[in-house]
């Protein structure tokens, strides 16, 4: 993901005895130059803070008051975040003889007084708590911290926090280093905050962090997860431990027979990103995502309309904690293959300008990812790309060789299964590894890692439950023709009739005026329950006209060909409508 946001703390990391350190100043300048973003978030009373600094316009945003204040220098405007100090606290401290001072909203003091403060707060019944800050404390209404601050700040600028890195020393950073993608503690600051923190900084002082923000600005994507911190839930392994992957700075690829339950697998990825803010863009040529609308956020483009224009997506994808699904289930296959090949061109640019979307998911990959022009449509070195393919091997080698972690279903083809093994460097009895794979249950799937997670290379796990539905769409199994070849071909006494169906609703309309006697033979043959069971993977309703089929040969079932229109429209008729 794109490095687009710094954030920092004042005292104790980029200044000395109150004074901005010059080469913090200057690695500011280089930042803002190069597209960061860089706010100061501090405990300063932003009077004191101007008094000390100057002319602040060499920031976008400064939170002060520990996230009560809110001041974009640029504009001259501020705004207060948390509400004024109590004068009936402030006249208590006064009469207790306090020595204290008061902000705009915070009320400071040296950090020895906490305990003649607290029964202050506590007597008056206030709604106040008190944070310390090295050898001062400060007093705020509960709700307020950097990191409150921060995000009013961000969504201000309509930034993102999962593009932010955050600088800080001491007790009152801990919020602010949590709420950002990467947290950094100085190793001069608190052992706490660097215990806690992604990543520690050596050095002596403010001069290091300057030498830091050049750092990060000349790499321009921030670092891949170390800590697990931020990670994703998979599922279960067979011991009963809690699988876990981390995605950041990593492309994921999730592979499997089809109807095997890669998707599922991709949009239980898809559920903790969209919860967690994260911007996810959904490349769905198959209608399987269509659920995740029902999350926060989430926008549905396509379905029954006609395919966005690629501007508009670039409007939606300006907000960073909104999520689109692009659903191309209703295009012919040909021009889905050029519009995302269009879509996937135009999203570079965009995730190097604004740093959005944070992922993106690529269904039914190896259409769209095998050509030469491969680094053209994908950023490889910004990453965070989950691609979702049958076969992986028709991908091109420079995506297979930047995917990370790679997460297989149940995989029954021998040369998919060795390409995947080969990908991970996993050698052995390949029968037996083979194996694996065909055992897998609709629920299972198994983890290969090429970048060290926990457990190493190989782990069998039960996928997760899912907080939206899987659903498969009315429009894609009503309206949307199978594959050549896949289409139902009816005959009566070994002759075809001409009558063919392309698609469920030519089945219904089919079954609709046909009699019972002129489909005799496929009904004595369970030749629809296959049918159903092979091409579309619905084994329920496969299991229920299978039942009808019994039922027939037995001769207990009457009007047959309306039971079976009955139970295809209940299942994607009327249990898809919202």
């Amino acid at each position: 993901m794109k490095f687009g946001v710094l954030v920092l703390d004042y005292d104790g990391t980029t200044a000395e005895s109150g004074t901005l350190h010059p080469e913090v100043r200057a690695a500011i300048a280089e930042a803002r130059s190069r597209g960061v973003a860089v706010i100061l978030a501090t405990g300063r009373i932003l009077s004191e803070l101007r008094r000390e600094v100057g002319d602040l316009r060499f920031l976008d945003a400064i939170v002060a008051e520990n996230g009560a204040v809110l001041a974009f220098p640029e504009s001259g405007r501020s705004t207060l975040l948390g509400q004024a100090p109590s004068a009936v606290f402030l006249q208590e401290l006064r009469r207790r003889g306090i020595d204290a001072r008061a902000g705009e909203c915070v009320v400071e003091a040296e950090a020895t007084l906490a305990s003649r403060i607290l029964p202050v707060i506590r007597e008056l019944e206030l709604p106040l708590t008190i944070m310390f800050n090295r050898e001062r404390l400060m007093v705020l209404p509960q709700s307020i911290s950097k990191a409150t601050g921060l995000r009013e700040a961000l969504t201000a600028l309509r930034l993102s926090v999962h593009n932010a890195i955050a600088i800080g020393d001491a007790e009152n950073d801990h919020d602010l280093l949590n709420v950002c993608e990467i947290g950094v503690a100085v190793t001069w600051g608190s052992p706490t905050l660097q215990s806690v923190a992604d990543e520690v900084l050596e050095g002596m002082g403010p001069a290091a962090v300057a030498a830091y923000i050049r750092q990060m600005v000349a790499q321009r994507c921030l670092p891949p997860e170390r800590t697990g911190r931020r990670h994703l839930i998979l599922g279960s392994t067979e011991s009963g431990q809690t699988l876990q992957i981390a995605l950041r700075g990593r492309n994921v690829l999730v592979a499997g027979d089809p109807k095997s339950g890669k998707s599922w697998v991709a949009g239980l990825l898809c559920e903790q990103l969209i919860l967690q803010r994260y911007c996810v863009c959904v490349i769905d040529p198959e209608g399987d995502y269509g659920a995740l609308e029902s999350l926060p956020g989430v926008m549905t483009f396509g379905r029954e309309d006609p395919p966005p224009k690629l501007r508009d997506l670039t409007r939606a994808l300006r907000y960073p904690d909104a999520s689109i699904v692009i659903d191309l289930s209703k295009m012919a296959h040909d021009k889905k293959r050029a519009y995302v090949n269009s879509l996937l061109r135009m999203l570079v640019p965009l995730r190097r300008q604004m740093g959005l979307p944070h992922r993106i998911l690529v269904d039914e990959a190896h259409y769209f990812l095998h050509e030469p022009d491969v680094k053209e449509l994908l950023d490889l070195e910004l990453a965070a790309y989950t691609l979702v393919t049958y076969r992986v091997s028709n991908l091109h080698p420079d995506v297979l060789k930047a995917s990370e972690a790679i997460i297989v279903t149940r995989e029954t083809d021998p040369a998919e299964v060795r390409a995947l093994l080969e990908l991970c460097g996993i050698r052995g009895n390949g029968s037996d590894r083979e194996r694996i794979f065909e055992s897998l249950a609709i629920n299972e799937a198994v983890l290969l890692s090429r970048c060290g997670e926990p457990g190493g290379g190989m782990q069998r796990f039960q996928i997760a439950p899912r907080l939206t539905p899987h659903v498969r769409h009315r429009h894609k199994y009503l309206d949307v023709p199978v594959p050549e070849g896949e289409a139902f071909l009816f005959t009566h006494d070994g002759a075809k009739t001409g009558e063919c169906a392309n698609t469920l609703r030519d089945f219904v309309a089919v079954l609709g005026y046909s009699n019972s006697e002129a489909l005799d033979g496929h009904l004595r043959n369970h030749d629809f329950s296959k049918w159903i069971a092979d091409v579309f993977g619905d084994y329920l309703l496969a299991s229920q006209i299978r039942e009808l089929e019994t039922q027939y040969q037995l001769g207990r079932a009457f009007d047959i060909n309306d039971s079976m229109i009955q139970l295809i429209q209940e299942r994607y008729a009327v249990a898809d409508e919202p």
